[in-house]
């Protein structure tokens, strides 16, 4: 072999990811293309004068992880402000706010995210709890799910919402006794008012409201803001062995802003794949317009757009996502669907024809069962072919639904540190709003996994910590809620075949990335220790030593 190595990795515990070839000692990589894989002397004749080598003392490499569900852009901006995700008790709550409010003086609103519903001793969150903490300016808090958020009263009056104010279909700005806003905001238009008033005007959630967009368009300077606030994401995303992202929120004002990067300032640190964001209130006709333009504009090995993404339903804790048979504690209310069935089935006809990917928010078991029948009508009018659509989340589903992943090839895409008693939250609500009959089959990865269905393993960044290692030690070590249920914990392969070679197969990129082959895109990661080694309780102590994505070292610990 004539070619010599740009960059070696030895002494490593190597895990290739191919079944056939699982085990190797060493790496090459020229250009950015993996060169070698292999033992040893067999990498070392491939070293050159110029050649970078990298001791792993044993470590373990592997291929870069691919993220498969996040949103990059709100998870860049929330770098930055208060996470309240580890405070719990209206005590604690009151400590860290007023003392956060004290070393954070300067601006109209604060932001925080990571707020439990049950975050004030399990009692309702109003907007008087909030001033109490924070009387003299506006106060703003994120729920983990994204989907629900509470204000105090400044930050209402701030974004014209204390009034009350007619919003889109599938969100509501709760309205208290009194006539005024309780400061509860549940969906992304309700809350959206407030953070257009933070520094970054809400663009962090362009292409992912629900309805249509009414930020305005970002000066020069707000762009170059933008741009730094991404660039510090995509640092952070290499920090954490990931490759590979797959965005969940779409626009052209994001794709601008990536391209800017890998153009202009450096390159991308990561392959990134973004949407386009079929909401509810656009017109029919903009998938064979707007979508199409995007994919035509976009098609670069590390910036695409191949992908149509929808959201079917909100989330179970605040009542919003669609479920069969109705709520436990509200028997007649089934939530809040985005689309009726024909108008998703219309949509999932026309993105298929047009060749498109389709993912699509769906948490409930409803709206996990109109979803899989509208990727079936679109089979039954396109014919078949290699789509491989997905679903994202599958919070709950109906067991009559579970064969229907393989018979129909969807991808599920799912995410381990949000199943109850794995990534930290409460068990209530969520517990109680999905309700003991429906819990066997709640967050079901391994069921699904065991009836065919392809899976990749995601953090839904910014709503769950974005560290794979997280993810992987809640999937390998997820504990029963009760004895009778199904076992839903992975092997230590299987979460990282979810986390590589699956997450290359969900965009289509199996040929290229997800394994440590010769003639691969050299998208490699070296953990601190050997991960197959480590329990499964002490996985998350791991860390990243090195990240090279296309061939290029993006992280060097």
């Amino acid at each position: 072999m004539s070619a010599t190595a740009d960059i070696i990795i030895r002494n490593a515990k190597v895990l290739t990811m191919e079944p056939s070839n699982m085990h190797a000692e060493a790496v090459a990589v020229s250009g950015n293309k993996l060169l070698a894989v292999g033992s040893n002397s067999e990498i070392d004749a491939l070293l050159s004068g110029d050649t970078q080598i990298f001791d792993a003392e044993g470590a373990t490499v592997l291929p870069g992880f691919v993220e498969s569900h996040l949103h990059l852009f709100g998870g860049s901006a929330g770098l930055d402000k208060l996470d309240l995700s580890s405070t719990m008790g209206r005590t604690a709550f009151s400590e860290v706010v007023k003392t956060y409010n004290a070393k954070n003086p300067g601006t109209d609103i604060l932001f925080a995210h990571g707020a439990n519903y049950t975050i004030l001793d399990g009692d309702a969150i109003t907007r008087h709890d909030l001033d109490e903490a924070v009387p003299d300016r506006g106060f703003f808090m994120m729920a983990p799910d994204a989907h629900t958020a509470w204000a105090n009263t400044k930050a209402l009056e701030a974004a014209g919402l204390l009034q009350g104010k007619e919003i889109n279909l599938g969100s509501e700005i709760v309205m208290g006794a009194d006539g005024l806003a309780s400061g509860e905001l549940r969906g992304v238009d309700a809350f959206s008012p407030v953070l257009a008033l933070s520094s970054t005007g809400g663009r962090e959630n362009l292409g992912y409201t629900t309805a249509e967009d009414p930020v305005p368009p970002a000066t020069a300077e707000q762009k170059a803001d933008d741009i730094e606030i991404l660039t510090r994401g995509l640092d952070y995303c290499a920090s954490l062995g990931l490759t590979s992202l797959q965005n969940m929120d779409g626009n052209f004002y994001q794709l601008e802003l990536l391209d800017e990067i890998e153009k202009e300032h450096g390159g991308l640190k990561a392959r990134i794949e973004v949407p386009f964001h079929m909401k509810n209130d656009k017109p029919f006709e903009k998938i064979a317009t707007d979508a199409v333009v995007m994919r035509e504009r976009y098609q670069s090995e590390k910036l695409f757009c191949r992908r149509v993404k929808l959201f079917m339903d909100g989330v179970l804790d605040s009542g919003t996502a669609l479920v069969l048979g109705g709520y436990p504690d509200a028997p007649d209310h089934d939530g809040d669907p985005l689309f009726t069935a024909e108008e998703f089935n219309a949509i999932a006809i026309e993105a298929d024809r047009l060749g498109f990917q389709i993912a699509v928010h769906a948490i409930g078991d409803g709206a996990v069962r109109r979803t899989l029948d509208g990727y079936r009508a679109a089979l039954e009018t396109n014919g078949k072919r290699d789509s491989r659509h997905r679903i994202e989340h599958i919070e709950i589903i109906d067991s009559d639904d579970i064969p229907r992943f393989a018979e129909l090839g969807v991808i599920a895409s799912m995410q381990p540190l949000h199943a109850l008693g794995t990534g930290g939250f409460p068990l209530e609500p969520t517990r109680t709003k999905i309700g003991e009959a429906k819990l066997p089959n709640a967050y079901a990865w391994q069921t699904l996994k065991d009836a065919g269905a392809k899976l990749c393993f995601a953090t839904d960044w910014p709503v769950s910590p974005l560290d794979p290692l997280l993810s992987i030690k809640a999937a390998m070590t997820r504990e029963k809620l009760h004895p009778s249920y199904p076992d839903q914990s992975q092997s230590l392969l299987d979460t990282l075949a979810a986390y590589t070679t699956d997450g290359a197969y969900a965009e289509h990129a199996e040929d290229k990335k997800g394994k440590l082959k010769p003639g691969m895109l050299a998208d490699v990661v070296m953990l601190s220790g050997n991960i197959e080694s480590t329990a499964p309780e002490e996985i998350d102590q791991l860390s990243v030593s090195l990240t090279i994505c296309d061939g290029v070292i993006t992280h060097m610990a």
